[in-house]
């Protein structure tokens, strides 16, 4: 069964890197209730970054809850067990925490059919510098990238609204492109 596990939103907030003082939005918290779904987003929901993240195309962050477990192997790995081992959903920086479709299964222009409203696969999200610095390990972004553990980005078809909990249907596109496929491209383009 495909299923919401969590939904959650976030403001935009700025986080110590080091020496620096970075803008994010990681971070998110889990919503109760409905929330709505408008055309760039979910009500109450922040990116810091509009330039890679938000956006028509860019507009939920969709996670599958399965590479918890992974992830928070990683971090025990690292040494870092004992700094928030449960990694609640939202952790990743997602909108949606998603129970029973991995990366493998989706395709960009498949539709996920919530009871209240349709969201479109649009891309895989990319790893960046801000992905480390909230898992708590420089090597973080990398394991993204190795794994293909990344998400995938979602346009909003039909506004409405979603909540935990809700089942939803997965209506397949054209299936040109799938999302393992074009988070490689994308890799392999930043690498050049």
């Amino acid at each position: 069964m495909l299923r919401v596990m969590s939904v959650q939103v976030g403001s935009a907030r700025r986080i110590r890197v080091g020496e620096r003082s970075i803008l994010t939005a990681y971070g998110k918290q889990p919503v109760a209730g409905a929330v709505p779904v408008m055309l760039l987003g979910l009500l109450g929901d922040e990116q810091a970054d509009l330039s890679i993240h938000g956006g028509l195309e860019k507009a939920v962050y969709a996670y599958p809850s399965e590479h918890y477990a992974w992830w928070q192997a990683a971090r025990r790995e690292a040494g870092l067990g004992g700094i928030d081992d449960s990694l609640p959903p939202g952790s990743l920086g997602e909108n949606l925490t998603l129970e029973g479709l991995l990366e493998t299964g989706v395709w960009a222009g498949d539709v996920l059919k919530f009871p209240g409203c349709e969201l479109r696969v649009t891309l895989p999200r990319e790893p960046c510098y801000k992905f480390n610095a909230v898992m708590g390990f420089g090597g973080a972004s990398k394991l993204m990238a190795q794994t293909g553990f990344c998400g995938f980005y979602l346009a909003v078809q039909t506004p409405g609204s979603l909540r935990a909990g809700d089942a939803f249907d997965l209506i397949a596109g054209r299936r040109g492109a799938g999302i393992p496929a074009l988070f490689a491209a994308k890799l392999s383009k930043h690498l050049r």
